[in-house]
């Protein structure tokens, strides 16, 4: 292997490993708001929403259900401006390619994490610009981090699904903020700390990715980062079987293309529209699920701020095991590569049919876990939170991987940011849901847990609709074959 060959290698591992930092320590820090909640609750944002009340016995106690609906409503809203917001994102990384989207990122991060360091309780209402901005930022990191598996053909699903597994991981950080606040570090300190890090965002904007975007497939001689376009020794050394050698491509527009299907095309196909229901119920129990976490100890508790408190830990320490759980999906749907395809079978139909049991699984593990947090006995939810974090590495990575490989590369930014929107939409029913619960259901979660885990069996339509298609595509082939067969 020549030096340039290794050097290139060298760069691409390295572009890897640090776009797998950025996810795991910045990129989804928003999902982790059950930790931040419990230290801002002790900061005493939203603290004149508590109220002193008198029971029916004469009992005085302090009533924070205000307090608590309107942390609930931060979340809600900064979750939705994650999800909503991907679309125009998506436009804009498909439009303008990864520099512009990752400057536009990394602008919506650094000003959300300077707004947190430097809210006061006293104008606590800031704290929704803020939680929005550093969603919007973060799920930039995700989009354009996800092409690096464009690298690494043979794994790509594999790589996809590890950087969502990494993005769900990062609501950890928060957990740390949370630890680090009970050692006497400040919330400012702690959030100025993550401001000086846009840095680090910028060194890989410029060094590590491309100006525009990865290509799929990879050309021979691809190169990106600064360097880009520089590098002659690569290129000279590959020569093709007749002795040419081989074109460089600094970006995806150099790329000669085949005809693909329009972007309405694939909107409107019966595997968008699916893909956008199996999204949508299962990321709505998840996003209720972490908006009412806070309330739901409390009343499984009691009010016993300890057991809370290491409840909340629990449950944000497991965060930590996305990253570990999602590349177990990417290898359910890459581990048909490297075999013989059947006779006639194109890659896209062979990853199509791998993606079945991803998507059967993802569903699966929602309704157990709809189940667990549906009982109200405490101990179980530690069982919970390990469903939890397990289904959401597989929801968010084989959302991902599945329009990587249903749809052309040249639409997925666009499909992407389309199906988090909508979804996103969806999601808003979690805040009437939860009135429900603090109102006509006097905070007995139990009825709109049953409602959400009959829902979520809603999900297991996409992969049967998948399953149908591939079967339909078999019978296709094989009676081409026999027709073949016979004319012969």
């Amino acid at each position: 292997m020549s030096g340039s060959e290794k050097s290139v290698r060298v760069r691409r591992y390295f572009t890897f490993a640090t776009g797998l930092v950025e996810c795991l320590c910045f990129a989804g820090a928003v999902f982790g708001w059950a930790s931040l909640v419990f230290v801002l609750k002790t900061e005493g944002y939203f603290s004149s929403l508590c109220v002193n009340t008198t029971e029916s016995n004469g009992t005085h106690f302090v009533d924070c259900s205000g307090q608590y609906e309107q942390f609930s409503l931060v979340f809600t809203i900064a979750s939705f401006m994650n999800n909503f917001l991907t679309l125009p994102n998506g436009f804009l990384f498909d439009r303008f390619g990864t520099t512009v989207a990752r400057l536009f990122g990394i602008s919506l991060y650094t000003t959300g994490t300077l707004m947190i360091a430097f809210v006061t309780p006293a104008a606590s209402n800031l704290l929704f610009a803020a939680m929005s901005l550093l969603a919007v930022g973060g799920i930039l990191f995700l989009i354009t981090n996800m092409q690096v598996g464009n690298l690494f053909g043979a794994r790509r699903s594999t790589i996809i699904t590890l950087y969502n597994g990494a993005f769900d991981s990062s609501s950890a950080l928060f957990l740390v903020i949370k630890l680090l606040h009970e050692t006497g570090i400040s919330l400012r300190a702690s959030f100025l700390f993550l401001s000086a890090c846009s840095a680090i965002h910028l060194f890989r904007t410029f060094f590590l990715l491309p100006r525009k975007f990865i290509p799929h497939p990879l050309p021979d001689g691809y190169t990106y980062g600064i360097t880009c376009g520089k590098s002659k020794n690569l290129g000279s050394e590959q020569t093709t079987a007749n002795g040419e050698t081989p074109r460089k491509y600094d970006n995806v527009s150099d790329v000669p293309v085949k005809q693909e299907k329009t972007f309405r095309e694939c909107f409107l196909s019966r595997f968008f529209l699916w893909h956008l229901l199996w999204l949508s119920v299962m990321q709505l129990r998840h996003y209720l699920f972490i908006g009412t976490l806070n309330p739901m100890l409390q009343r499984l508790t009691a009010g016993e701020p300890s057991l809370v408190s290491q409840y909340i830990n629990a449950f944000a320490i497991t965060q930590l095991c996305g990253v570990l759980c999602a590349p177990w999906n990417g290898l359910i749907m890459d581990r048909h590569k490297g075999k013989p395809r059947a006779a006639g079978e194109s890659e896209q139909d062979a990853d199509l049919r791998s993606s079945v049991l991803s998507l059967s699984l993802t569903a699966l593990q929602c309704v157990l876990f709809s189940v667990c947090a549906s009982t109200p006995y405490l101990p179980l939810q530690y069982l919970t939170f390990i469903l939890q974090v397990l289904n959401r590495s597989f929801l968010y990575g084989g959302n991902a991987a599945f329009i990587s490989i249903a749809f052309p590369s040249c639409h997925f930014g666009k499909l992407y940011g389309l199906v988090m929107a909508l979804s996103a939409v969806f999601s808003l029913l979690q805040y009437p849901c939860f009135a429900l619960v603090k109102g006509a259901l006097d905070g007995d979660p139990l009825y709109v847990n049953i409602a959400l885990t009959l829902l979520s069996m809603v999900a297991f339509i996409h992969p049967l609709s998948v399953y149908l298609h591939c079967r339909s595509a078999q019978r296709a082939r094989n009676s081409q074959s026999n027709r073949a067969t016979t004319r012969t």
